[in-house]
């Protein structure tokens, strides 16, 4: 079990750099009448994304003696469900979809039984500790030392990792299918972290948290697996689980390569401070660890739940999505007021800088 002190960042640095984007924050939404949550667009796109991850299984399950189109199908139901996870789950475990936390924490359980992701155990991982700690070692759960990628200079090396830039996809592809049955469950167990952990979130540990935990895996195992064997005919356990474990990898790479680049492109790193106190401010260290790409088209980026502009979000991560627009402009103001580097890169540009960091760290150590 890891135990981790809570780090202090230098937070009287920067204090007028704070107090703008608190401010500029504060007045976009008296400007405009509005609040920080989901609005009747949100949940529109909430109940469009539930009837079509529902609608293509469906269409899949009445595939009964078409083996191709049943792939296809099921491939667009769990692509859809992940796009439900983007758009809707990361603001729920943010609080900013319903008002309540305890809405929240309900809507995530329900709609993440598609794509079998625990949502107590994310949020655990993604709020609690990637956002405070973002690329500092041992600490943000996200650049964990895995064994095939080495995402930090303080992480070991061995020497196929001169590979990894062309073998990460494959990583990435895996990393749904990992969480799903391996990591939520060593969570749950409280073997990474203290048990704790879960109860600061707000969510349930003892008897009633492993049925909240356990009923879900086990719903999404029927509805993934077991109900398509019964269904079709034609199906066995070998043909269902190849299907399931592709299209989870598919949906897994789009979305892993989407947004690791926002931490890895243009990135600093930090070793764990040895007296527990970072010399830099929290807000400092969001614009050295994060940053925004853009698409041309808007209307892909809405479909992408704000992905993309991950600066954004980890500046503002008590905003709902729909927000992320308008707040980037106010930050490259308040950025250039302080000068501050701060440019949108394009999706190209990411995947640039994806395979030269993974290039960087894979070199043999001098």
């Amino acid at each position: 079990m890891r135990k981790l002190t809570s780090l202090q960042f230098d937070d009287q640095q920067d204090q007028a750099l704070l107090k703008d984007i608190q401010d500029a924050a504060t007045n976009y939404l008296i400007n405009n009448h509005d609040h920080r949550y989901a609005d009747v667009g949100m949940f529109a796109k909430l109940i469009l994304l539930s009837l079509l991850t529902c609608g293509f299984y469906v269409a899949c399950l009445l595939c009964e003696h078409a083996l191709w189109y049943f792939v296809i199908y099921y491939f667009l139901f769990i692509f859809m469900a992940m796009l439900l996870a983007v758009n809707v789950v990361h603001d729920a475990s943010h609080n900013v979809f319903f008002k309540t936390p305890q809405a929240n924490r309900w809507l995530n359980r329900i709609i993440t039984i598609p794509l079998g992701i625990d949502p107590d155990c994310w949020q655990v991982r993604h709020v609690a500790q990637h956002h405070p700690y973002t690329n500092i070692e041992h600490y943000d759960f996200d650049i964990d030392y895995n064994g095939f990628l080495r995402q930090t200079p303080y992480q070991r090396r061995h020497w196929y990792m001169r590979y990894q830039q062309y073998y990460w996809p494959f990583i990435a592809a895996m990393t749904f299918p990992t969480i799903i049955w391996f990591f939520d469950w060593q969570d749950r167990l409280g073997i990474k972290f203290e048990k704790n952990k879960f109860t600061e979130n707000g969510a349930y540990n003892g008897l009633v948290g492993w049925l909240l935990f356990f009923i879900p895996k086990m719903l999404h195992l029927t509805i993934t697996i077991i109900l398509p064997i019964l269904v079709c005919e034609w199906l066995n356990l070998g043909i269902m689980l190849i299907i399931y474990l592709l299209s989870q990898m598919f949906s897994s790479m789009i979305f892993v390569m989407l947004l690791l680049g926002t931490h890895w492109a243009k990135a600093t790193f930090y070793p764990i401070p040895k007296d527990g106190k970072m010399q830099h401010s929290q807000v400092r260290h969001t614009f050295d660890t994060s940053l925004n790409w853009r698409l041309k088209h808007p209307l892909f980026e809405y479909w992408i739940g704000g992905l993309n502009l991950h600066l954004t979000h980890h500046l503002y991560p008590g905003f709902c999505h729909r927000h992320y627009f308008e707040l980037t402009i106010i930050i490259h103001q308040i950025a250039k007021k302080h000068g501050i580097p701060c440019q949108d890169i394009t999706l190209s540009e990411l995947f640039y800088y994806q395979q030269k960091f993974l290039k960087n760290m894979g070199k043999k150590q001098q």
